[in-house]
């Protein structure tokens, strides 16, 4: 007989969490002494689409995420799980009403 491990619980955070672009823009490219163009030239995209991204207006997107891993050197899955948690952090406030409608199950 199968036994089931029940998930921990997540607590909420009360902050935002940073955007990921708000790291690349105030530690990464500090760091390297490096500006957007140089940047989006070595990461092959447009200097348009970094810039979304460092000002929070575009996500880290999973291929995204390997470039920035590649390229930082510390593998995509720190890149999408900051992307995760801040789209996590806004979606359950954005659906809090409707959230609180639905029943929670406990196995």
């Amino acid at each position: 007989m199968a036994t089931t491990k029940a998930l921990p619980v997540r607590r909420p955070l009360r902050r935002e969490p940073t955007h990921p672009g708000e790291i690349l823009r105030e530690d990464v490219l500090p760091a390297l002494r490096m500006n957007v163009s140089q940047a989006a030239r070595e990461l092959g995209v447009s200097r348009q689409l970094l810039h979304r991204i460092l000002a929070g207006k575009a996500p880290v997107t999973p291929e995204m995420a390997v470039r920035l891993g590649k390229w930082a050197g510390n593998g995509p899955a720190l890149w999408l799980g900051m992307q995760q948690a801040f789209d996590v952090w806004h979606a359950e406030r954005a659906l809090s009403a409707e959230i609180e409608r639905i029943p929670g199950h406990v196995a």
